[in-house]
Parts: structure tokens; C-alpha cells; sequence
């Protein structure tokens, strides 16, 4: 989930020890077998393939999972022949949200996006209506405790980070797709650990959410995120961190 930054924290904070793992090593595998498919299977001169490896082994991946789906996509094994397709529409208050997927059945996929919106108070939009409020950036989520944060500043903006922001608990350092690697890259140098770190959509603009729209957005994205053709769901909706404590209390 991907809407606020802290929220984006949270979650996948979480993801690496809750009960959805089955899902984000799904969201992984496929990654990394496209990756391999359309770049190679060499991580060293495919750097989309090394990006996923690193976000598979975050979630501590068993590596002969990810040798596996390095081998489906170079085509060495059998596997699925997976196609990116990204959906936009509307959530509770106006808020914008982008679904992208990896799919093998663009019908079964654009049909389970459609229900979902439709059920959970929003509703799926054509191509281009939200798309132009979102930016493709690098995105890294540090937690507080793991740097120091004018080092780590210092450190990002050196190797080419655009802007570093404080969280409650976390640190987001974000850059343009160019430089993301060479961040990445000095921030593990460094043995600094991440929370997360991937090519994210960001919007430029947040719409606050409280009460019960906050609710239903939440519920919506969360929802969104469990189909299994969905790899990211970006949305510009900005909640506290009370919504988020509601949210996760009664779900």
C-alpha cells in the first residue's frame, strides 16, 4: 500500500511478518520473472531484475525461489508469460488511485479491479484520468533508529537523492528514476537497513482524509492490494496516524 508515506511505512514494515507474506512473495516472484523476461537474467546489467531480487530478499525470500523465477522468465523453466497493465480510478472522497498488475488474463484482472472499486466505495475510471497526478520517483523508507539523520542526509544527497523527509518513525529519501540505484546502492554500502526501497508512483498532490472516508480508503487500497494480479496500488490520500490505529484495530 502506497498512499501517505507513513502509511506506506506501516505496511511494509509489516509485510515481511504478517500473514500476507504468501502474497508478497507472489508480488515478487512475478516481478522478478518479468524482470527476466524483458531485461535478461543477469542482475548485474538488468537493473529492474536486481531491484526486485533486493526487494524479494527484504522479505527474506528463500533464494532458490528467486533462482527459480529468474529461470521462468530467462525461459530455462516453464512459466507464465506475464503482461504490466495499470488501471486508474477513484476512491471515497475524490482521491485518486492507481492499480498497477502483472497479469496472464488481462479479462479475469480488469474484471476483479472493476468489482473491487465498485465495492468498496470508489470506482474505476478510464485510462488517463489520475495517471497525470503521479510521478514515477525512487523511494526509500528508513527507519528513525537505523541512522543518524544528518548523516544519512548527507550520505543520500551526495549520491543524487532529490529530498529526504521526516516520518514519526521513519526517514523517506526520494530520487529520480536515474539515480535510484546509485542511492540504493551507498545506502547498503553503508549497511544502512531499509524498510523498504522500490520505484514508486508519487503524487503531487495529498487529499486528507477523517472518519469515514479515511475508513473506506483504507479498506479499498488494503482490498485492492490482496487480488492476486496486483503488484502496487498508489493513491494521494494523506491519513493520521489515529486513522491508520482505527483501521488496523477493527480489521
Amino acid at each position: 500500500m502506497s498512499g501517505h508515506s507513513k502509511w506506506s511505512s506501516i505496511k511494509h514494515k509489516k509485510a515481511a511478518a504478517d500473514s500476507r507474506r504468501g502474497k508478497v512473495f507472489t508480488r515478487y516472484i512475478k516481478e522478478i520473472t518479468y524482470a527476466a523476461r524483458s531485461g535478461g537474467g543477469d542482475p548485474e546489467s538488468n537493473p529492474a531484475l536486481r531491484q526486485a531480487i533486493e526487494g524479494a530478499k527484504s522479505v527474506n525470500m528463500p533464494a532458490d525461489n528467486i533462482k527459480k523465477a529468474i529461470q521462468r522468465g530467462s525461459g530455462e523453466l516453464e512459466g507464465s508469460n506475464y503482461e504490466p497493465l495499470t488501471y486508474e480510478g477513484y476512491g471515497p472522497g475524490g482521491v485518486a488511485v492507481l492499480v498497477e498488475t502483472l497479469t496472464d488474463n488481462k479479462n479475469r484482472t480488469v474484471a476483479e479491479v472493476r468489482y473491487t472499486f465498485a465495492k468498496h466505495n470508489g470506482n474505476l475510471g478510464e485510462n488517463g484520468c489520475v495517471a497525470w497526478m503521479f510521478s514515477r520517483k525512487g523511494m526509500l523508507v528508513i527507519e528513525r533508529s537505523a541512522v543518524d539523520e544528518d548523516e544519512l542526509m548527507e550520505l543520500v544527497l551526495e549520491n543524487g537523492a532529490e529530498d529526504m523527509k521526516s516520518e514519526d518513525e521513519c526517514f523517506v529519501v526520494y530520487t529520480s528514476v536515474e539515480d535510484y540505484d546509485p542511492v540504493i546502492q551507498a545506502v547498503k554500502a553503508k549497511s544502512i537497513s531499509t524498510l523498504s526501497a522500490e520505484l514508486a508512483m508519487i503524487p503531487s498532490t495529498y487529499i486528507k482524509l477523517q472518519g469515514k472516508p479515511a475508513q473506506q480508503m483504507l479498506k479499498l487500497a488494503e482490498k485492492l492490494e490482496d487480488l492476486d494480479d496486483v503488484q502496487d496500488v498508489w493513491a494521494n490520500f494523506d491519513v493520521s496516524g489515529d486513522e491508520i490505529d482505527e483501521y488496523e484495530k477493527n480489521n
